[in-house]
């Protein structure tokens, strides 16, 4: 009889039918057998159905569970959730940040009843999650990573644990959830997807699509996108109505001569290199040239330098020194692209600072003193982008940032948790005039 078992990130297929051709199937040289990827299980699963064979399935050997919620799903919710079951269960839910994602999960992974493996981007995100699940099933939640390696029923593991680990428990889940599911797409993270014999993946986001179309290699090893909204169609029902407020400042006579200077000398080298740096890969082929060729170097550094000017004008300071005075009754977020800024913010104006230097308590202290009101307001590079449970906010002031329109929706999504008071939010959008940053800020608002 045909016999399915899982072994080192591999469904293997003993005594495969003879008359049968079943897909994927490759033979390993070094034992014979045939192999797939576990990512295939699903599949090859599907080929034997379909032909009505008989086999041994010692891959689905999991124990159901037997769990319940408390959530009452929205309508939007209940539609995301019917629409990937309707796709047999695979695929991505595109939500915007703070309408609810967690919530479609934890339906989801009632009902299903499999032992679930979630996957998330940051420790911050693995330790609200675990904290999450185990108040709504009253279950104890397994963890890889943060220290932890404890596999239970329901685990929760950082992408880099379930990287180290998926082939070792790849065929103990039956249920996959991706969140923020975009950092599959990720090179080294793709092997978590093809190494996990999980038939049933969900993959949640609010940015699904990437400008790399890497995204494509999601849909491949989780499903297509199944449901997708944005924010403006859950706006001032399920979101906050907001306001995008645009500033322009202008550079120093100083900094203008900085800037005009450093962005020659980049231009200089850009009329000769063949290069677009409209796009990532010709930036990529600078960044690689850059290493043994001195112009390029040059170049580079003047970019960087360019870039460093602009983003952190002087102008950009007493503007928000404004803004921090007309919302002193507000809860503000302000964002920068450099640490360095942060830390001149954080000195000048007061302002808890939160980088990717800050350690994971006092992170947490600060976040717990802005929930409950004794901080107003505070300052972060990237940080805060993504993976955190940031306390409600109604105000955020983007300093600086790429051109990244993911990067730019996760921040709005910040100010979007409804208001108990009705209220709109409102985002602060800093730019310099006559830089590249006029561009940046086009590109990012999509």
């Amino acid at each position: 009889m045909t016999t399915l078992s899982f072994e080192d990130g591999t469904v293997r297929v003993d005594d495969p039918p003879p008359d049968l051709q079943l897909p994927f199937l490759e033979a390993d040289p070094r034992s014979g057998d045939a192999r797939a990827p576990a990512f295939r299980y699903a599949a090859l699963r599907d080929v034997l159905d379909g032909c009505d064979e008989v086999y041994d399935d010692r891959v689905r050997s999991w124990d159901p569970l037997d769990l319940s919620t408390t959530y009452e799903l929205r309508d939007y919710q209940r539609e995301a959730l019917d629409a990937w079951e309707r796709a047999d269960g695979r695929g991505v839910v595109e939500l915007p940040t703070g309408a609810g994602k967690t919530v479609v999960a934890i339906a989801a992974i009632v009902s299903r009843g499999l032992p679930t493996l979630v996957v998330v981007p940051t420790v911050d995100l693995l330790n609200q999650w675990r904290r999450e699940l185990e108040a709504e099933f009253a279950v104890e939640i397994g963890q890889f990573g943060g220290g932890q390696q404890t596999k239970r029923p329901i685990t929760v593991s950082t992408y880099d644990s379930a990287y180290l680990r998926a082939d070792d428990v790849g065929g103990d889940f039956g249920l996959v959830v991706f969140d923020e599911v975009h950092h599959l797409g990720g090179e080294g993270y793709r092997d978590i997807g093809r190494l996990l014999a999980a038939p049933a993946r969900l993959g949640l986001t609010a940015t699904f699509e990437r400008p790399d179309g890497a995204h494509e290699v999601v849909e491949a090893l989780v499903g297509p996108r199944v449901f997708s909204l944005a924010v403006d169609d859950l706006a001032g029902d399920h979101l906050a109505e907001y306001d995008i407020k645009r500033i322009e400042v202008s550079l120093s006579e100083a900094e203008r001569a900085a800037y005009d200077d450093a962005q020659e000398t980049f231009v200089d080298y850009l009329r000769t290199s063949n290069l677009d740096m409209r796009s990532g890969a010709d930036y990529r082929k600078l960044v690689m040239r850059s290493g043994n060729d001195p112009r390029a170097r040059e170049a580079l550094l003047a970019k960087q330098r360019a870039r460093r000017v602009m983003m952190n004008a002087d102008a950009k300071l007493d503007a928000l020194e404004s803004i921090l005075a007309r919302h002193r009754d507000d809860r503000v977020i302000v964002f920068t692209a450099h640490t360095d800024l942060v830390y001149r913010l954080s000195e000048r104006f007061l302002l808890p600072a939160i980088t990717n230097e800050t350690g994971t308590s006092e992170r947490r202290e600060i976040l717990d003193r802005f929930r409950e009101g004794s901080y107003s307001r505070v300052v972060t590079a990237n940080v805060l982008d993504e993976g955190v449970d940031v306390p409600d906010a109604n105000v955020a002031v983007v300093l600086s940032g790429s051109g990244s329109e993911r990067e730019f929706t996760q921040r709005l999504g910040r100010i979007l948790r409804p208001k108990s008071d009705g209220g709109r939010a409102l985002l602060y959008e800093l730019v310099t005039r006559e830089t590249t940053e006029e561009d940046v800020a086009e590109r990012r608002r999509g």
